[in-house]
């Protein structure tokens, strides 16, 4: 039971959010659990935003997970580069350093997910056996890492939903380390702040950015209620190229076009306010 590297430089805000944002709010926690990813990713289409983490599957247990986002931000080993399997690094000098992950787990709540920027990484674990037991222990809902995990067999036997690029048994010592934590984080091309929404299912990975949650969480129980309809006719026996017709591709197409009008002219709002 091994891990992944320590952690040198990191360093949090100098304040958490409060428990009145936007990820904390019981209420959208407990919407978006009854949805699911595609739902929530044609809503942020529909609204002109960018959520959807490409490339990110389970690898452990297949379970849904949501929840309010902590982060941790991983980097190369300095000298080391972007070398594929290098060997590991001399030790550190004589001193405290702290393992990585483990300042967002002790800081995360029950139900937050870990979110680890490992820049796709395949060639070094950002996630291991150790830090699931932790992040089980504390009630982390779930963890998502832009990188490898390794320890796989352990977290499954925890029942630990773990989201990742991959796995590898290869540790993260000498290889890549914790630079940073409860920080803006890129993922997959995608910009994700601590206290951000997100959920991953079997179909992915989508973020929402805490300001726009509740709009696209209303969005996406629009989509989830319109697509239960069709799959009430289809179930009744209507010819599927009825139900799924073109028109209902317009009314799709027609609305996100009013959304981004809006969010557009709500913009313009705001820069008038602000002169």
């Amino acid at each position: 039971m091994s891990e992944a590297g320590g952690a040198g430089g990191s360093s949090p805000r100098a304040s958490r959010a409060s428990g009145t944002e936007a990820g904390d709010s019981p209420s959208l926690l407990t919407r978006l659990e009854a949805l699911d990813t595609c739902a929530c990713s044609d809503a942020m289409d529909k609204l002109g935003l960018s959520g959807v983490a490409s490339g990110l599957h389970p690898v452990t247990v297949r379970r849904k997970i949501t929840g309010r986002v902590q982060t941790v931000q991983f980097a190369p080993v300095p000298g080391l580069g972007d070398q594929a399997a290098a060997p590991p690094a001399p030790p550190a000098a004589p001193g405290p350093v702290r393992h990585a992950g483990t300042a967002a787990i002790d800081a995360a709540r029950p139900g937050d997910v870990i979110v680890v920027a490992a820049d796709g990484r395949l060639d070094a674990a950002a996630w291991g056996g150790l830090l699931s037991l932790a992040a089980t222990v504390r009630g982390v809902a779930g963890v998502i890492a832009d990188g490898a995990c390794r320890d796989v067999d352990e977290a499954i036997e925890l029942e630990l939903p773990v989201y990742a690029r991959g796995v590898t048994p290869l540790t993260a010592r000498g290889r890549q380390r914790e630079v940073a934590w409860d920080v803006p984080i890129p993922v997959a091309g995608i910009t994700v702040h601590p206290g951000d929404l997100v959920i991953a299912d079997g179909s992915g990975v989508v973020f929402l950015p805490a300001e726009h949650a509740e709009r696209v969480i209303s969005a996406a129980e629009e989509v989830a209620a319109r697509e239960q309809a069709l799959s009430v006719r289809i179930n009744n026996g209507e010819p599927s190229a009825a139900v799924l017709s073109s028109d209902y591709e317009r009314m799709l197409a027609s609305e996100r076009l009013r959304e981004v009008q809006h969010l557009r002219q709500e913009a313009g709002i705001r820069a008038v306010q602000a002169r």
